[in-house]
């Protein structure tokens, strides 16, 4: 199985992109928002799930280890297949799916491309109350964007740095004895509501203020 490309991006198209390590050009199946941060001639470092099929074998390629976990995570609701999992990428971040699927929000998930509203009912009611997918255990710092990568203010404060923040509230909240799916709600609440890079110790008190009301 491959799980990590590095090498030289050759081609950046539409929905794919050809990474050539060492002379082998891998075509690799990529989202919107990972494939405008490349661009060819440029060194580019890839997250890899390995598809394997009868006929063939298919290699997705995402920005953090974040992406590819969710991108597996969104594959466990029926009938979401990969091209409906990178479409949601394409349109929330790892941060934004975990709002969603906590608050239950089933319109955002239907603004993806495929993604009907009685597909997105399901995703959001099936993945309501779990935590985020934990990934292979590896430091984001392995995977870094180039310096002079276009990144928005919501994608700045994705990978996991954000996550961590949200996983370290829930956390605090369960060993405060509240329920698992009541702290994710409560801190996805919390979190959509405060200004841009909040604290720890802040988005607790927040979170906690939300369970009070």
């Amino acid at each position: 199985m491959i799980g990590m490309l590095s090498g030289t991006c050759l081609v950046a198209g539409s929905g794919e992109a050809i990474i050539d390590v060492g002379g082998v050009g891998y075509l690799v199946q990529c989202g919107s928002r990972t494939l405008a941060r490349m661009s060819e001639g440029s060194p580019s470092r890839l997250h890899i799930e390995t598809h394997v099929r009868e006929t063939a074998i298919t290699l997705y390629g995402f920005d953090s280890e974040d992406d590819r976990a969710w991108f597996m995570r969104l594959q466990s609701v029926q009938g979401v297949g990969p091209k409906a999992a990178l479409a949601i990428l394409d349109i929330l971040t790892p941060g934004q799916i975990l709002s969603a699927a906590s608050l239950e929000d089933k319109a955002s998930f239907a603004r993806a491309s495929g993604v009907g509203p009685k597909l997105a009912g399901r995703i959001a009611t099936e993945l309501s109350g779990k935590p985020a997918p934990s990934g292979r255990g590896y430091s984001s710092a392995f995977m870094k964007p180039s310096a002079d990568a276009d990144m928005s203010g919501a994608d700045r404060n994705e990978g996991l740095s954000d996550m961590a923040l949200r996983n370290d509230g829930v956390s605090a909240l369960v060993n405060l004895g509240i329920a698992q799916p009541d702290a994710l709600r409560a801190v996805a609440q919390a979190y959509e509501a405060m200004s841009e890079d909040p604290k720890l110790d802040d988005l607790i008190k927040a979170a906690l203020k939300e369970l009070s009301q």
